[in-house]
């Protein structure tokens, strides 16, 4: 694979990457035991070596001033980045979700490629884990999972090198007719309109004072603590059939609830205002090129954590997210990849330490929700039982909240600033707790 420039928005996080705020997303997946012994960490070794983006690496260029480009890594060698660890059987979700923390907050060796995968082995029943690191300068949450599916027997078997590769692209004249120059020209002129309106509302948005949410804020420890949750699927569409609105209302209603049942249970006061959530939303369209990067756009919205009544939180998710989109997600002040697309190399590499502490004036709290392939997966022969994605922490932020939808459960993962937030099992319960409240609300 030849050298590819990186993106705007995927330079962006590559540059917003600090020793306490490392910008990778992983997700820790959970599989019962395998009908024989493999080799998984052979297996795992040979596909993931067998995908050409995880051969590459990022290398400063000279032109565009301040960029940088992938290109192929000629010492690459997989067993640097696949690892096997030996846990304690005892408990060994437990001990999964506690090694998992201690993991997502090493960076990613820059020099590399940058992704890791660590095989979790040592439960008693044979059952283990995959712990997955890639940097989001690699891919968002679509591509990641994109990327991650290699390993899994159905796509490795149906692709044969163990992904599915670009499709070529026709070469390019390179004397652009004046149709195409004049179609090029409109359309960067309503790139930059659009960037100008999406600043515009990020001013807006942004709060000088954030003293009133402090409950989810954070001086970074650079300490990483993960705990993870299973919801029903069923539940969530019958609260959705009930009430109204999407899955995905549901599902932030339940997080909005959590938040609130997590902090009375710690005694904190409620904030004075609710929290921001900024919620990605995927611009990826089919047929886009697997070299891909980082292709998303997001919402902000505000949180009800303050609303007492069940019903009447999802009612104000509904009605945001609604007027979310109908706005569209190039539009208002969460379509921050908008700005990052129309601003030069350059800017991107110094301009990066204040866009990092600027996070926080924004939002609060990242909330996604990754959907995950709907047939059943497995590894090794052993059958996928649960997936907990991951997501990065942004400066000054103490939580991060991602959700995958699989197998008829929706599988959460939580990432949180390990001394701002050492209760987070407290949170993973809360949703759960939080799911049935709103499930009795909905049917009465």
């Amino acid at each position: 694979m030849s050298s590819e420039l990186l993106a705007p928005l995927d330079l962006a996080f590559w540059h917003l990457e600090s020793a306490h705020h490392p910008m990778h997303l992983g997700a820790l997946a959970h599989f019962g035991p395998a009908p024989a012994e493999p080799d998984v960490l052979g297996l795992l070794a040979c596909r993931a070596a067998a995908i050409p983006r995880l051969r590459m690496r990022v290398r400063d260029v000279w032109l565009p001033v301040g960029g940088a480009a992938w290109a192929a890594d000629k010492e690459f060698d997989v067993r640097r980045h696949v690892r096997e660890i030996a846990l304690p059987g005892a408990d060994f979700g437990a001990e999964t979700a506690r090694l998992a923390g201690e993991l997502m907050e090493r960076p990613l060796e820059r020099g590399r490629p940058p992704w890791e995968m660590y095989l979790l082995t040592g439960a008693p029943d044979g059952s283990f884990a995959v712990l997955v690191k890639l940097h989001h300068a690699l891919a968002d949450g679509m591509r990641a999972v994109a990327i991650g599916a290699g390993i899994f027997d159905e796509i490795a078997a149906g692709q044969g090198a163990g992904v599915r590769r670009a499709r070529p692209v026709p070469p390019r004249s390179w004397l652009p007719g004046p149709g195409r120059l004049v179609g090029a020209a409109r359309d960067r002129i309503e790139d930059l309109g659009r960037a100008v309106e999406v600043g515009a509302s990020v001013l807006r948005a942004s709060r000088l004072d954030v003293r009133d949410t402090d409950a989810l804020a954070a001086h970074s420890s650079g300490t990483r603590r993960v705990a993870t949750a299973t919801l029903d699927m069923d539940r969530i569409h019958r609260v959705r059939r009930t009430a109204g609105g999407t899955a995905n209302d549901v599902l932030l209603t339940v997080v909005a609830g959590a938040l609130r049942r997590w902090l009375d249970g710690r005694g904190d006061p409620l904030p004075g205002t609710d929290p921001r959530a900024l919620v990605p939303v995927s611009r990826r369209r089919p047929g886009t090129p697997a070299a891909a990067g980082n292709s998303f756009s997001a919402y902000l919205l505000t949180l009800p954590v303050t609303e007492p009544e069940p019903a009447a939180r999802l009612a104000a998710v509904r009605r945001a997210m609604d007027r979310n989109k109908a706005e569209g997600p190039l539009r208002g002040a969460g379509a921050l990849a908008v700005l990052a697309d129309q601003l030069p190399p350059l800017a991107h590499r110094f301009g990066a330490p204040l866009a990092s502490g600027a996070a926080r004036m924004l939002f609060d709290v990242l909330v996604t929700n990754v959907p995950l392939p709907r047939s059943a997966l497995s590894l090794a022969g052993a059958p996928l039982r649960a997936l907990h994605p991951m997501a990065p922490l942004a400066r000054g932020q103490s939580l991060a909240v991602a959700m995958s939808p699989y197998g008829g459960r929706v599988h959460v993962g939580l990432v949180a600033d390990g001394e701002a937030v050492p209760d987070l099992d407290g949170l993973a319960d809360a949703l759960a707790d939080e799911l049935d409240l709103l499930e009795q609300t909905a049917g009465s």
